[in-house]
């Protein structure tokens, strides 16, 4: 039927829509506009009517619903039933005793059987939802059935076990129910809801222990397993699934518990066997669904359980030390488990179990080896204070040996070996084998420590291992093995497994030398020891940037054996700083002989980095100290002979000067021209070659800074003197560099000396120029101020025009 509507609504709706149009119109004619300014400014020759625009038509958007009325209908229909399900509880706790037993029957009876059956009507209506939720009121009414029947005529049942009964029974009761009316959703999970109680509350009413309840957790978790895994109804997988996750993480969280508390051969086997079980559900879900998305996870939580069933049997007949290698033994079992009957995700989660496993077992060992590794650091508060007797003495000097760790060498060990024969191709290749050798040099470094071997050996096996990872850097392919045209971005790398075994070397000789410090002989025999197979690896001709890395460590070692020589001697500190400088004194002397531009900087940055360590071992003693700073400053010198390094110059030359001041100090000379002079001399010379190479550099650069290094403090030293003969040399040495500056037109000395020269004049004329200003009244100021000002003022012009032809004459010279 058409709705016409009032003419008033009528008129009010066809005046809205013409201004609608108006404004849609003036929107139009706006962007056409628009589009012929845009035509015209690109010169373009087609007409407006050749370039059409097609706008759509406004059409108002409709009004978007925040809910659906299905949802607004099961909103309703779940808080109706909700409400209804509340009162009838209220009822049942509340209300009970004002009626007698026939009454109360009769109610509950007829109230459940109405809202069981009324769902039947509804769903011939096709009234679902309206259905589902008053078969929901139902079903919470024979709960409440259950419990009215206890409470009126079996009060004396003990009411777990009535209550074990009831859920088996309600269980049973809505699985028919659901599966009479098909088209109802809520009764089936409900129902395996309610299976989730009856075997947990039968073993509790029997007063069974604790090994029973697991297994009844287990067995719970085991039929919600088989019910998710069977049944097609996605409700009831859920309620299932979520049964199994929760039943099963308990009842192994249980097991395990009691594994670890059990006390005897016969409590172990039972928590095994309850691991065991719980280890099948996991393997045997993954098993049956191996295409789900929780199928690696429980294959992998599989066989963690099944590793902790094993090694619970075993950690009862098997003393605490072998507890984790007995793990370790059967998760490294755990792979060899194949076949073509078992799916590819199970292989996998079995995998990683194992290697969880494997890396908990190394975490295990953490502790001994950080031990092991920093624990002869303390030697250097108590250097050559005397040889321990074994190595377990030796690395337990300021913490106590951990109980219970004489097994984490041999699970070193074993995982290493894993990684070595594990992966024996594949990308991942190079990265195992870095791993294996790791566990291998962590399980050389703990061993003589856990078999307590004699100091000496213990050095020398710590010796070879050092000596074998090297090697192993040494004679492993760099990652550019081949050979390419195009420069690569990784040509000239080591390879990882060579990184690895270089910086296990380079740990392990700091190890050594930590552990050499308890005896003198040791000490100078393993930094000797040191510096030659560093150097010896250098010299091999191989990977540049692995023979740099050797030649700085040799350096070093070499600075330390210098030091620890002169220790040895009983030499002075600042003696021994001499004897230091042969290192740097080396490496200038063998650096230009060194072909690869790598290993040049190693060698010339360590030996850099060994003057300053000379420099401070002598800062208590002046003169040696000066003597030091000259000796750097030859062997920077030298270097700056060559000339790729000519700025090496100015270290030296800073050296230089550095060690004349010092010398000077040892010598107690105040005066500040000794200091300053040997700077300015060097410094004008390099400004006269500056100049003698380019005429175009400015003065102030080339001599500004020579000059102002004596004139200015020489000048402040003037006016602190009294004397004569400064002032007097110090004018005539500032005539004489205005009078070059006059000479050769230079910026710089015309006025450093000409204000030099000043300055000294009004410090000489000072006390006369104090003692005429006693001598006139006090009013001849203010009038030769006076006077002074009229001068300037009648002669104003003059003055610029002089002040501007100075700056001109300044301006023209350098």
């Amino acid at each position: 039927m058409t709705n016409i509507p009032p003419p008033a609504e009528e008129l009010r709706i066809l005046d809205h829509e013409l201004l609608q149009l108006d404004a849609r119109k003036a929107q139009l004619l706006a962007r056409r506009a628009w589009l012929l300014d845009v035509l015209r400014s690109a010169g373009s020759q087609a007409t407006p009517a050749q370039v059409p625009v097609i706008w759509p038509a406004h059409t108002p958007r409709p009004r978007r619903e925040e809910a659906s009325a299905p949802g607004v209908q099961n909103v309703l229909l779940v808080l109706g039933g909700v409400l209804l399900t509340v009162a009838a509880i209220a009822f049942t706790l509340v209300s009970w005793g004002d009626m007698g037993i026939a009454g109360r029957a009769a109610v509950l009876g007829a109230v459940t059987v109405a809202a069981l059956a009324a769902p039947v009507p509804l769903l011939k209506r096709g009234l679902r939802s309206t259905a589902e939720s008053v078969a929901g009121l139902g079903l919470a009414l024979t709960v409440l059935d259950a419990y009215a029947l206890h409470e009126a005529a079996l009060s004396g049942v003990d009411g777990t076990g009535y209550a074990a009964a009831a859920s088996a029974l309600l269980a049973a009761l809505w699985t028919a129910y659901g599966r009479v009316l098909g088209d109802l959703r809520p009764p089936l999970p409900a129902a395996m809801a309610a299976a989730q109680l009856p075997l947990l509350l039968w073993v509790l009413a029997a007063d069974a222990g604790d090994y029973t309840i697991t297994a009844a957790m287990l067995a719970t978790a085991s039929f919600d397993t088989a019910v998710a895994l069977s049944v097609s109804v996605r409700s009831v997988r859920v309620v299932a699934a979520v049964g199994a996750y929760g039943a099963g993480a308990w009842g192994a969280l249980s097991a395990g518990l009691l594994s670890w508390g059990a006390t005897g051969p016969s409590a172990a086997t039972r928590a095994a066997a309850l691991l065991a079980l719980a280890a099948a559900i996991a393997l045997g879900a993954a098993w049956r669904a191996p295409a789900a998305r929780a199928a690696l996870s429980l294959a992998s939580a599989g066989g963690l359980i099944a590793v902790a069933a094993a090694g619970g049997a075993l950690h009862s007949v098997l003393p605490d030390v072998w507890t984790v290698p007995a793990c370790l033994a059967c998760a490294i079992a755990l792979p060899a488990v194949r076949g073509a009957w078992l799916p590819g995700t199970v292989r996998s989660g079995l995998g990683w179990a194992s290697v969880t496993v494997q890396a908990l077992a190394v975490a295990w060992t953490l502790p001994l080896l950080g031990l092991v590794l920093l624990g002869p650091a303390g030697w250097a508060g108590r250097v050559w204070s005397g040889a321990p007797s074994d190595a377990r003495d030796a690395v337990t000097v300021s913490a106590p040996w951990p109980p219970g760790m004489e097994t984490a060498a041999l699970v070193l060990a074993a995982v290493a070996v894993v990684l070595a024969l594990a992966l024996r191709g594949g990308p991942h290749r190079s990265r195992a084998l870095g791993g294996a050798l790791a566990l291998a040099w962590a399980t050389a470094l703990v061993l003589p420590a856990t078999l307590e071997l004699p100091y000496p050996a213990t050095l020398s096996a710590l010796g070879v291992t050092t000596v074998a990872a090297l090697a192993a850097a040494a004679y492993t392919s760099p990652t550019n093995d081949r050979p390419s045209p195009l420069p690569s971005p990784t040509a000239g790398r080591l390879s990882p497994l060579a990184t690895t075994a270089l910086c296990l070397a380079l740990l392990g000789s700091l190890h050594l030398v930590a552990l050499s410090l308890a005896a003198e002989a040791a000490t100078l025999a393993v930094l000797g020891s040191l510096t030659v197979l560093f150097a010896t690896a250098a010299a091999r001709r191989g990977q540049e940037r692995f023979r740099a890395v050797c030649a700085a460590a040799s350096l070093a070692y070499a600075t330390a054996l210098a030091c620890a020589t002169g220790a040895s001697l009983d030499w002075q500190p600042h003696h021994i700083g001499l004897l230091v400088l042969v290192v740097p004194a080396a490496a200038a002397v063998l650096a230009p002989r060194l072909g690869d531009a790598t290993l040049k900087a190693s060698v010339e940055i360590t030996g850099a980095v060994a003057g300053p360590a000379a420099i401070v071992l002598a800062l208590g003693e002046p003169p040696t100290l000066a003597l030091v700073l000259s000796l750097c400053g030859v062997i920077a010198a030298g270097t700056a002979v060559r000339p790729d390094r000519r700025r090496v110059g100015h270290a030296a030359a800073v050296l230089f000067v550095l060690a004349a001041w010092v010398r000077l100090g040892a010598w107690e000379v105040g005066s500040p021209e000794a200091y300053t002079l040997p700077v300015t001399v060097p410094a004008l010379l390099v400004g006269y070659l500056r100049r003698s190479r380019d005429a175009q550099a400015s003065s102030w650069i080339a001599y500004g800074p020579g000059l102002s290094v004596t004139l200015v403090p020489s000048l402040l030293a003037v006016w602190g003197d009294a004397d004569w003969p400064r002032p007097l040399l110090l004018g005539a040495a500032a005539l004489a560099v205005t009078l070059v500056g006059v000479r050769h037109r230079l910026r710089a000395p015309l006025v450093l000396g000409g204000g030099t020269l000043v300055l000294v004049a009004l410090h000489e004329l000072a006390p006369y120029i104090a003692q005429a200003m006693g001598a006139v009244p006090r009013w001849a100021p203010p009038a030769l101020a006076g006077l002074l000002l009229l001068a300037l003022g009648a002669t104003y012009e003059q003055r610029l025009r002089d002040a501007r032809r100075v700056r001109e004459i300044l301006e023209k010279m350098r």
